[in-house]
């Protein structure tokens, strides 16, 4: 499979749905469908293009509850769910009351994707990747990852029965190496950051015939998969947009790709179009997208990644330059926060909200919290916080920040000295 494109691919028919072609985000050329990510007139990225049936909120809602009752949005076939895959999607949208009392909201939700099958959404754009890869004729399926998306291949390889090779940085949290491993043998841990790791997987994808890395050389197909978390948003609302959605930044995929399932729905007429603002958020210590917002330039300049949020340390963000865009045109901003901010955040979710985050949610809720202080935030719009993954994947980070609140004998009289009774 290569970036470029050779020669048509033979594909079934309906083998992407509704998806026409590949297009162009910075010239507007289309090709035809088939594994290819870069444009050959101006080598800019390629994303999907549609041509959407009428489709009502009801033929929605009497879909299955996961991701493929929005099928016909995606470029998927509609025979789909014959297809062993985790069947990831239509996770909780949790009306955090105490959070936005804490932190003086008017109306907070969590979007909870710690609850898909390995537990955080890219369980959704893998499940995209997977159907993309076995219309295309791939023998591998692959992936270059900072933990969660080797997570997630690993897994859909291991239902779909097809070779999966997951690559990732060596220095990786070891929940996340082992929740990749148990699943595959084949795990290959690279000396370096994701930058490097991801420069492999390109390299691998122009040499070797019939490997599809689910964020290289079948990327357009794989970032649709956001989309979902756009749509449930809009449908769990009871099919309305919110006023404001704090979404992280890695690559910048997710949060492109959930504007782009807001202006999708405003057009097929199942939402009422409305303003609406978009906020990405930031590690520190791998902000360059915080950082060019803040300078108000255009260029991103890549950063060598020093953050605890691991999952969210991509130096150099393929889709950085579409989140400027995006924040800025809908009034929003990105905001980034220090290794310590994240660590509170992840206790303070969890403790009003009964919600375990990793540190990428714990980088949202503190850029979150930042915006209200900092009043770039509405506090009295309506906003949504999209939690991406469960903490029990970065264990580390706040290990030593929490623990037992005493250790005594077992007695009442030892129990009655800690004062907890009173409490």
């Amino acid at each position: 499979m290569s970036a470029v494109v050779t020669e048509k691919p033979q594909l079934r028919e309906g083998a992407f749905g509704h998806a026409t072609a590949l297009s162009c985000r910075e010239c507007g050329h289309q090709i035809d469908l088939g594994p290819f990510y870069a444009c050959p007139e101006c080598f800019g990225p390629l994303e999907i293009a549609y041509d959407f049936p009428q489709v009502t909120r009801e033929e929605i809602e009497a879909g299955p509850r996961n991701i493929w009752r929005y099928k016909a949005l995606l470029p998927v076939p509609s025979d789909i769910e014959l297809s062993p895959n985790t069947e990831p999607g239509f996770t909780r949208l949790l009306d955090a009351g105490n959070l936005a009392r804490e932190l003086g909201l008017a109306k907070l939700w969590v979007k909870d994707d710690s609850t898909n099958p390995t537990n955080s959404f890219k369980d959704r754009v893998v499940a995209c990747a997977l159907s993309a890869a076995r219309e295309l004729g791939a023998k591998v399926f692959a992936c270059p990852s900072t933990g969660n998306l080797a997570n997630a291949v690993a897994a859909a390889g291991a239902r779909a029965g097809i070779k999966t090779v997951v690559f990732i940085p060596s220095n990786l949290e070891q929940p996340k190496q082992v929740n990749s491993a148990i699943f595959t043998e084949q795990l290959v841990a690279v000396d370096g950051n994701y930058d490097d790791v991801n420069k492999l997987a390109q390299e691998i994808a122009g040499e070797e015939d019939g490997w599809a890395f689910v964020n290289v050389n079948v990327r357009p197909y794989y970032a649709e998969g956001s989309k979902t978390l756009g749509y449930e948003i809009a449908e769990q609302l009871g099919w309305r947009l919110p006023d404001q959605v704090v979404i992280p930044v890695a690559s910048g995929s997710q949060l492109t790709k959930v504007h782009k399932a807001f202006q999708e729905l405003i057009k097929l007429g199942l939402v009422e179009g409305k303003p609406y603002r978009i906020f990405g958020a930031q590690a520190t210590g791998c902000s360059p997208v915080s950082v060019a917002y803040k300078a108000g330039v255009d260029a991103i300049r890549p950063v060598k990644p020093d953050t605890i949020a691991k999952s969210l340390a991509i130096g150099n963000p393929a889709d950085g330059i579409y989140v400027l865009d995006i924040c800025r045109e809908t009034g929003g901003a990105v905001e980034d926060v220090t290794d310590d901010e994240v660590r509170d955040a992840i206790v303070l979710l969890a403790r009003t909200e009964g919600v375990f985050t990793e540190t990428a949610g714990g980088t949202t809720v503190a850029v979150l919290k930042k915006l209200v202080e900092s009043g770039q935030l509405d506090p009295s719009a309506e906003t949504v916080v999209i939690n991406t993954g469960h903490g029990l994947k970065t264990l580390d980070a706040v290990s030593g920040r929490v623990g037992p609140a005493a250790t005594i004998a077992p007695s009442y009289a030892a129990f009655a000295e800690t004062g907890l009774a009173e409490a």
